[in-house]
């Protein structure tokens, strides 16, 4: 009889250049994307992901260190950050080979955070002062602003299977505020708070992305929060708090999961599992609540 098991590595991993001085290394949730980026790109970009198929390989202008790199969907136009203030766009659409542009964020004095693409010709924009929401007109070389929203924001977090962005607000972090995107429109959701072991004062931040994971599991979007109690409590154990958020009305709290150890760790989902990895073991756990399972 064989060995049952939960998880299984795939038979063929993706291999890329290891990041050293010479060679940044950025991996995309979304396109399931690594970019292996050599000297800013002038001596090469490799970009594979988990299909051999849609590995892809070209050469850029050096014009400066890259903060972040993602292609949109289907790899049409690719973004690239190199100031906290613009990301210049490069299309790799067939009627507009290379056609290249910028943008500027509009905010006066903030700093990009980062970006998603929510769709082929879709990107938002997340700095320190909010969200903008764009389309990117390759043929004409620009970007037209659909949308924005000012909020103080620390951090982001984006579920590209929903395409919801969860922003990290107020001076503790733990006020979140998502925002789903369709076809074009944002809307914004119900914000939520997630409940703090311990609650700091002065007020600093005291939740960051390190502790906070999105996902869907079992076609529905919940929120991981991994909770990290203090030693001297009867229960210093870590867990996994779920939240999940409907596109409709309030979020809640559904389950929390033991994890019964300290220490670091780091959340995935895979095939509606919850997947723990502890850091000092090197080990693996799964957690699974049935409660989570749509009846």
């Amino acid at each position: 009889m064989g060995f049952e098991h939960y998880l299984e590595l795939c038979e063929n991993p993706v291999q890329f250049e290891n990041a050293s001085s010479v060679n940044n290394v950025f991996f995309d949730e979304a396109n399931k994307q690594v970019f292996a980026v050599r000297s800013g790109g002038a001596t090469g970009v490799v970009v594979k992901g988990p299909d051999d198929k849609n590995s892809v390989a070209f050469r850029m202008d050096d014009k400066g260190e890259v903060k972040c790199i993602k292609f949109s969907i289907g790899n049409k136009i690719l973004a690239v950050q190199r100031t906290p203030k613009s990301v210049d766009f490069i299309s790799f659409i067939p009627d507009y080979p290379h056609l290249e542009c910028s943008q500027e964020c509009k905010m006066k004095n903030a700093s990009i955070l980062g970006f998603c693409w929510t769709n082929w010709n879709e990107i938002v924009f997340i700095t320190d002062q909010g969200i903008e929401f764009y389309q990117v007109l390759p043929d004409k070389r620009s970007l037209k602003l659909l949308k924005s929203q000012s909020v103080n924001v620390n951090w982001y977090m984006y579920c590209p299977e929903t395409a919801v962005i969860l922003l990290s607000t107020t001076a503790q972090g733990n006020v979140l505020q998502p925002f789903a995107f369709k076809s074009g429109t944002m809307s914004k959701m119900p914000k939520f708070e997630i409940e703090l072991p311990v609650v700091p004062k002065p007020a600093k931040l005291n939740l960051t992305e390190r502790d906070i994971a999105v996902a869907t599991i079992y076609g529905q979007l919940y929120v991981m929060y991994l909770k990290h109690h203090s030693r001297t409590t009867d229960s210093p154990c870590a867990e996994v708090v779920l939240y999940q958020l409907p596109r409709e009305g309030s979020c809640k709290k559904t389950n929390v999961l033991k994890l019964n150890t300290t220490g670091k760790f780091a959340l995935n989902v895979v095939d509606n599992l919850v997947v723990v990895h502890h850091q000092s073991s090197q080990r693996l756990s799964t957690r699974y609540h049935h409660q989570c399972k749509r009846r």
